[in-house]
Formats: structure tokens, sequence, C-alpha cells
């Protein structure tokens, strides 16, 4: 149940309001890595997704290394983090919230 509510957070919801969905696509065998900030975020919903549970939304967004964020606007991609070949992220909080920020002046 709460995976089918993420694919819908991620896909549908926020289209209707214009949300921003920060999303993280991480594995539990790479639960080390894992971003321990994501919650920490402002303006924006959050997601969580497991790529070996999710198999179909790793494809479906190409997510090729974990942890990965995406941020959805309306439910297209329009900002990527990715981590380095070690499996850490490579991003920042400060990069990603600016990035939610930058997304959400854009929209004045």
């Amino acid at each position: 149940m709460k995976n089918i509510f993420i694919i819908f957070l991620i896909l549908f919801s926020n289209s209707a309001f214009g949300q921003l969905v920060v999303t993280e696509f991480n594995a539990d065998w790479n639960s080390a890595n894992k971003v321990e900030w994501l919650d920490k975020l402002s303006d924006c919903d959050i997601a969580k997704v497991d790529i070996v549970k999710e198999p179909t939304l790793q494809k479906n967004h190409k997510v090729v290394i974990v942890p990965t964020i995406i941020i959805f606007k309306d439910g297209d991609e329009v900002a990527r983090f990715q981590a380095d070949i070690s499996f850490k992220m490579l991003a920042t909080r400060e990069d990603v919230q600016n990035s939610v920020d930058e997304l959400l002046m854009s929209d004045f």
C-alpha cells in the first residue's frame, strides 16, 4: 500500500497542485549511504523509492546509481542529483534546497 501511495504521489497528485516532490531512489543494500538530510528539506514533498522493490520506477526514471535524488514538478523531472562511484551522494542539502527554491521562484 505504501508503494502505491509513493507512485501516486510521484506521478499524479502534484500535477494538480504544481508542488515539488523530491524523491530519493536507493536500495536497502545501500542503506549506509542513504540521504540523511532529505527530510529536512522545506517547501516540497518527500518520497523514497527502494529500487529493488520498485524496479519499474527505477527503469522508468533511468536510475543507474543509488542514491539518486530526482526533483519532480507537475510529474516531470526537473533536476537530478546522483551519487559517485562509491555510492555516496555528492549533492548537499543546500544544493537540493537551492534547486527547490529556484523552481518555486520560477513560478512567480
